[in-house]
């Protein structure tokens, strides 16, 4: 089999990967070819072994069977199969919950166990934890278990609930834009509008996103779908072959409803979702690849193991704070295919200007409990990219009125267009988002390491460092909210590793050894940290400053630390290391800090017991 050039390189590499860890996943984007991978690494590396695939979908066991079987002999498993596993067979597919009796005797025996989809394995819950918990007690010596994702990002505040806690290791494998280079995914193209009359604000998020019983109906009352499909209706004539399109929905209200508009507009077009028999589904999804449906509006199914390279246009009609959401329904519109050389992508949801491009999303193994808040913004990544008034991309919101009442509300790049004009209906009517949503209310990020990066080096210069040096009891036992989350920083500047990290598991492994010391250090002295519901990164600009809400004792203490720190440190360490404390100073304040913690990283009690 001609392997492409990411996929050679990991089974170049991978004995190395598997002498160093026994749990790891294998990032890489939505059609970049993981399922061939794991065929390839089989019949390299574990032909004639025993092993387990696990997914969490029928469609895309599958996907895998078909893959497997041609080399390999494969068993599905069904409800009801009892018996020892592997006879007769060598490769067993399940979904995680089925044939419990069968999976506990396959495990012990397994060579290798490979879970598709693997940001949805949940360390804490009640699937795949027992998978889990059985690998790490009764697993062969020597076996490996290996996750497959492009997301490996879990949408959860628990701290028992971490991606981390299942796979001790990611390997990237290939980006987005390195595959777009190679002509193994097509370049997307985004068309986002604002819709100004979807109103999101007051929508209880508790769960961790929108609830689709509050949200479908404030999309239907809005102008959501109108916009979809004038937007659709232009894109689709732009198109040198023939538009292929899925539509991403809440639920069935939405979907319905959107389809409904669809056909309207003359296009041909379906609906499937969870809840569409499986026969009926693989039908439908044939008939959209073989061009007699054009439009398939989706609800819960197409985001993940739906693979329609044909496809050239993705609409967005889910808001969401889920990035992995995000990324991988628009993932199913960038795999490559004869006459294709870009995918459309509008977005009515406010997605493109909540987390940005799909090709630059960033990743994380571990969230705390509020991590969703920053995406109640829809403006947050294009706050992001504006670095101080007169620096960074700014980006422009038409609000030229259009024939039918409405406004064009289409978000462009300003110096992208002649006369920044809008490129979607021609005029300029726009105004500088950054300005009009106050994005810059609070020290960005940018502004922040600027800061930090010219104010402490001064400031420590001038200090009495032997006034400073036995001042960090004080100053923590009377350091306010604001202070702690000050002195919280500094510590973790102090504390954390500067050394270049392999990969994400080994960058969180740093910040988390770091973070635990630092927990160490305030339980032993009986400091407690308050949980906050959000981190202000304005109030660690204030402490460099000696402003408002840092009082000059925590303000110098905190840089009569990091001052040495980053003295020390050359600049690459040193902005390691700034980076880092961030993550750690936020997570300090988002859990809090008290005698009762039991993080999987860090037991107080257990700790004060080896005192």
């Amino acid at each position: 089999m001609q392997l492409r050039t990411w996929q050679q390189k990991l089974i170049d590499i991978f004995p190395s990967i598997t002498k160093q860890h026994n749990r790891f996943i294998l990032k890489a984007p939505t059609g970049a070819g993981k399922t061939v991978l794991a065929s390839e690494i089989v019949e390299r590396f574990y032909k004639d072994k025993k092993i387990i695939v696990l997914c969490h979908r029928l469609v895309l066991l599958e996907q895998l069977e078909r893959a497997l079987s041609k080399k390999h002999t494969v068993r599905k498993l069904t409800v009801n199969d009892t018996g020892p596993a592997f006879e007769g067979y060598d490769i067993l597919l399940s979904t995680n919950m089925r044939a419990k009796e069968v999976l506990s005797d396959a495990i012990p025996k397994a060579d290798l166990i490979v879970v598709d989809e693997a940001h949805r394995v949940s360390p804490n819950g009640t699937g795949y934890k027992r998978i889990i918990d059985e690998f790490n007690e009764h697993g062969k010596p020597g076996a490996q278990f290996m996750g497959l994702t492009a997301s490996p990002e879990r949408r959860t505040g628990d701290q028992r609930d971490q991606l981390s806690l299942a796979f001790d290791a990611i390997i990237d494998c290939a980006n987005i834009e390195d595959l777009i280079a190679e002509g193994v995914l097509v370049q997307p193209i985004y068309r986002p509008h604002f819709v100004h009359d979807l109103d999101l604000r007051n929508i209880d998020i508790s769960s961790g996103d929108f609830p689709v019983a509050k949200l479908s109906p404030a999309i239907i009352k809005s102008s959501m779908i109108d916009y979809a499909i004038w937007s659709y209706s232009e894109e689709r004539e732009k198109i040198a072959s023939r538009p292929v399109s899925a539509w991403f929905c809440a639920d069935i209200s939405v979907a319905e409803a959107t389809l409904e508009a669809i056909r309207q507009a003359g296009v041909t077009a379906a609906i499937v979702t969870a809840q569409t028999p499986i026969k009926e589904r693989m039908a439908l999804l044939k008939s959209h690849e073989d061009g007699e449906v054009e439009a398939m509006v989706s609800v819960g199914v197409l985001a993940e193991g739906w693979d329609n390279p044909h496809c050239n246009i993705i609409v967005h009609l889910r808001p969401t704070l889920s990035k992995v959401l995000w990324g991988q329904s628009v993932g199913r519109g960038l795999r490559s295919a004869p006459g294709k050389d870009k995918c459309v992508v509008i977005d009515v949801s406010s997605n493109w200007s909540t987390f940005g491009p799909v090709e630059k999303l960033e990743w994380s193994l571990w969230s705390h409990r509020r991590s969703h808040m920053q995406f109640m913004n829809r403006f947050n990544w294009i706050g992001q990219q504006q670095d101080g008034e007169d620096r960074g991309d700014i980006y422009l919101l038409c609000k030229n009125e259009l024939d039918n009442g409405t406004r064009c509300s289409h978000i462009y790049r300003k110096n992208a267009h002649v006369d920044d004009t809008c490129p979607i209906c021609g005029t300029y009517a726009a105004t500088d988002i950054y300005k009009e949503q106050k994005l810059d209310a609070s020290l960005n990020e940018n502004g922040l390491h600027r800061l930090f990066f010219d104010r402490v080096p001064k400031v420590f210069e001038e200090m009495d460092i032997s006034i400073w040096n036995g001042l960090g009891r004080t100053a923590w036992k009377s350091a306010t909210e604001n202070e702690q989350a000050f002195l919280a920083f500094c510590m973790a500047f102090v504390e954390v590793s500067g050394e270049p990290t392999q990969s994400e598991s080994d960058y969180w492994d740093a910040a988390l050894a770091a973070e635990s010391r630092i927990r160490g250090y305030l339980v032993e002295n009986d400091f407690r940290i308050q949980k906050r519901e959000e981190f202000d990164l304005a109030v660690l600009a204030d402490g460099m400053l000696a402003g408002r809400k840092i009082r000059t004792l925590q303000a110098h203490y905190g840089i009569s630390i990091c001052g040495p720190a980053l003295r020390d440190s050359d600049a690459a360490d040193s902005e390691r290391k700034y980076q880092k404390a961030l993550k750690i100073a936020e997570r300090l304040a988002m859990i809090g800090c008290s005698p009762k913690d039991r993080l999987p990283y860090f037991n107080a009690a257990e700790h004060l017991a080896k005192r």
